[in-house]
C-alpha cells in the first residue's frame, strides 16, 4: 500500500530524454508540464483533504507529464475513475465476503482485508495502459523513421 518515491522520480526524470528523443515540439513539453502541474494541484487539494494518498498523487501527477494537457490526459484520467471504481467495488466484495473466503481456505492479505485503503496505484496502471496508445508521445514514438 505505498508507492515508493523513486517511481514517479523515475517517471518524471525519464519523460524529457524520451520526449525529446522522440521528437516532441518543445512546446508540448511545456504543455505536458502544464499537465502534471495542473493534475498536481488537484490531488494536493484531495491529499489536504484526506480523500487521496501522497503516493496516488505523486503517482497521477507524473504520469500525468506522459499524457500531456490534452484529450488524452482526460481519456487517461477517466479510465483511472473508472479502473478505481471497480477496483474499489472488488474490495468490498471481498471484505464483505472475508470470512467466507477463509473459511474455504484462500488466502487475503492482511493489508487488503484489514485496510480502509484502496491499492489505488493499480488503478492508475490500468488507466495509463488502457490509455497510453492515445497519447501524443506514444503517437511520436510510433511514427515511421524517414
Amino acid at each position: 500500500m505505498k508507492i515508493p518515491n523513486g517511481i514517479p522520480l523515475a517517471l518524471i526524470l525519464c519523460f524529457f530524454p524520451v520526449a525529446a528523443l522522440a521528437g516532441m515540439a518543445p512546446m508540448q513539453i511545456v504543455m505536458a508540464v502544464a499537465a502534471a502541474l495542473a493534475v498536481f494541484s488537484a490531488c494536493f487539494a484531495l491529499f489536504a483533504t484526506g480523500v487521496m494518498g501522497g503516493g496516488d498523487a505523486k503517482l497521477l501527477t507524473a504520469t500525468a507529464l506522459w499524457f500531456g494537457l490534452n484529450s488524452s490526459l482526460v481519456e487517461y484520467l477517466v479510465l483511472v475513475a473508472f479502473a478505481g471504481g471497480l477496483l474499489t467495488l472488488i474490495i468490498l466484495v471481498l471484505r464483505w465476503r472475508a470470512d467466507m473466503i477463509l473459511a474455504i481456505g484462500l488466502r487475503l492479505p492482511h493489508s487488503l482485508v484489514g485496510a480502509k485503503k484502496v491499492p489505488y496505484a493499480l488503478a492508475i496502471a490500468a488507466g495509463g495502459i488502457l490509455s497510453w496508445s492515445h497519447s501524443p508521445l506514444f503517437t511520436l514514438l510510433m511514427q515511421p523513421a524517414l
